[in-house]
């Protein structure tokens, strides 16, 4: 049987002190290409999966009756910092749309944007949930509810938006999904196997050459994603800063519990990773040694090098390891 594979070590000097394995496949709409791990594990895709929950916003017609462009359908696939740039941007959407903060259901969240944060304490506001990172994405629901005519909460696993979304997230994985566990957010997560999120994400990737609804709705959100990298994340983010410092356009999404998906339109292709142990920086580590490995990224640029090859310090600032992919992800 399968077994997850080492994809990301932790060295401190000369020993390697800490091992993370996983899950990575990567696929086109043939099928799988390569795979380190158990491509049939099942899995959460969790936010990597908000681009599948946002297609019938677009698929539906909801986005096109509201008005919405590719800002907002960046949004709608994000898990951002919650900075000034994107819950003003919430915020403007859901006036645009007849809504108020209020009819969120995703729950209020401390910015992770440190300067907010810590203005927000002087001046002794509280977070709300424009600010929470899936505001975006629930900005989406919203958007779709109102265009289907659906009751306030949004976020039942029975409700129609939440089954319009799985019905697109089985078509696009290719598979029925297996369950669904409660978000972060309070929206369902649906569950596939490693192999079909990589289709899904090869989905994404050929869209633009098909002209199904589903297919269209895909290929607008795949270019909203790459045209937009602050909004999909923000600053110091690996999202952001992988797809700026790609060589070519790819869409990047992190998702909770060591989670990364890249979606490369030029090659048709979709990759999938999952960190077993939930360390983002396994999942960091190993996305950003497979785009290397196909050429997407430079090895050397700046920006790479921080989730490919971090430093690990300690307190004093002295370099004492370096977190590095696996022996064999990146030959």
């Amino acid at each position: 049987m399968p077994v997850p594979a080492p994809i990301a070590e932790v060295w401190r000097g000369p020993i390697a002190e800490s091992l993370h394995n996983g899950h990575i496949v990567v696929s086109d709409q043939s099928g799988i290409i390569e795979a380190w791990g158990d491509p049939e594990a099942i899995i959460l895709p969790r936010s990597s999966a908000k681009m599948m929950q946002a297609l019938p916003l677009v698929a539906t017609g909801a986005a096109r009756e509201f008005g919405l462009n590719s800002e907002h359908l960046a949004l709608a696939c994000a898990s951002h910092q919650g900075a000034p740039l994107h819950a003003d941007a919430v915020m403007t959407w859901l006036d645009h749309i007849g809504l108020s903060e209020s009819d969120l259901r995703c729950g209020p969240e401390v910015s992770r944007d440190k300067e907010l944060k810590l203005q927000m304490i002087r001046d002794g506001e509280h977070p709300n949930q424009c600010h929470n990172n899936c505001s975006g994405k629930h900005s989406g629901f919203l958007t779709l509810n109102k265009h289907v005519g659906g009751g306030s909460e949004y976020v039942e696993p029975d409700h129609p938006v939440q089954q319009m979304a799985k019905e697109m997230f089985e078509s696009v994985t290719g598979m029925p999904s297996p369950g669904y566990g409660i978000d972060g957010c309070s929206a369902p997560n649906f569950g596939t196997s490693m192999a079909g999120m990589a289709r899904a994400m090869a989905f994404f990737a050929t869209a633009a050459s098909r002209d199904d609804s589903l297919s269209r709705a895909a290929a607008q959100l795949t270019e909203a994603m790459i045209a937009h990298p602050m909004l999909v994340a923000g600053q110091g983010r690996a999202c952001t800063l992988l797809m700026q410092a790609a060589k070519e356009p790819v869409a990047l999404k992190t998702g909770a519990e060591g989670y990364f998906i890249a979606i490369l339109p030029q090659r048709g292709i979709g990759v999938a990773v999952k960190c077993v142990d939930g360390a983002t920086r396994g999942a960091e580590c190993a996305i950003a040694a497979v785009l290397v490995r196909m050429g997407v990224l430079d090895a050397d640029h700046p920006d790479v090098k921080r989730f490919l090859n971090p430093d690990i310090k300690n307190r004093a600032g002295l370099v004492t390891g370096q977190i590095r992919p696996a022996p064999g992800l990146m030959a």
